[in-house]
């Protein structure tokens, strides 16, 4: 496939295409450098609502990737912009960690377990059965159900660990209720990225490791789509797919002179 028009705007995902269990991927320093120094608007996704954007913009400096916190856009902010949109000023029952919960606070939002408008269920690194209880009597008596994002499972030095998509899974076959997945595969996800840095689908590139999130989350969303090879889709398995990505490359370096 050929690319439509210049590219003056960029989305990127951060793990397995900036950094990878901490290190960052060959070549992505210099691609951030040279989308800095270029002007272009730019924004980093991640389905992670664990941190918050300052957070998680310290920890890109500490893997030498110079990202200011403005410029990264979690699931966590996404899900905030989408409460505030739908019912602003409301209230909430939180599972969930600082970047969730802080993102709801910046929006005026309640956090409490009376009679909240909705169950917002995000990722942490401890999952309370006397939260996810409680989150289904909520539910049960009338709340509605929201989740950052459908990961079923998240990495950790051990192996996999169970996430937000899983616990999910749990709430709904207890309940009966779906949750809105606000996240990535969500278009609305990179949608209101776009919108943050007032950028247009036709001029805008989505770079990602993943087919089945990354991509098809900007081929909905009409945005030009890069698949690299540093995460989790290989290219033999490109064609497993019955979408394709705009352009397959090995890494982010190979995009540093499309800048």
């Amino acid at each position: 496939m050929t690319e439509r028009k210049r590219i003056d705007f960029w989305l990127s995902d951060m793990d397995g295409v900036l950094v990878h269990e901490g290190r960052p991927i060959p070549g992505a320093d210099e691609f951030i450098k040279r989308l800095s120094e270029s002007g272009k608007p730019f924004r980093v996704l991640t389905n992670n609502s664990i941190y918050t954007a300052r957070d998680l913009s310290v920890r890109l400096s500490a893997a030498g990737l110079d990202v200011p916190p403005d410029s990264i856009w979690t699931s966590a902010v996404a899900t905030a912009e989408f409460l505030d949109d739908q019912r602003a000023g409301g209230s909430a029952y939180v599972i969930g960690e600082a970047g969730l919960t802080t993102a709801l606070h910046e929006v005026g939002y309640v956090l409490t377990d009376l009679d909240p408008d909705y169950v917002v269920l995000g990722e942490t690194r401890t999952y309370s059965f006397t939260q996810i209880t409680r989150a289904i009597r909520l539910i049960e008596g009338g709340a509605r159900f929201i989740a950052t994002n459908p990961d079923a499972i998240g990495p950790s030095t051990e192996g996999s660990l169970p996430a937000c998509g899983a616990v999910a899974a749990m709430i709904t076959k207890a309940t009966g209720v779906d949750p809105y997945f606000v996240g990535k595969p969500n278009p609305r996800m990179m949608r209101s990225a776009l919108n943050a840095i007032g950028g247009h689908s036709e001029t805008t590139a989505m770079i990602g490791d993943r087919m089945d999130t990354d991509i098809v989350c900007g081929m909905e969303a009409g945005l030009y789509t890069i698949l690299v090879l540093t995460g989790v889709t290989t290219r033999d398995e490109v064609e497993r797919f019955p979408y394709r990505p705009s352009l397959v490359v090995d890494s982010v370096a190979d995009l540093i002179d499309r800048i």
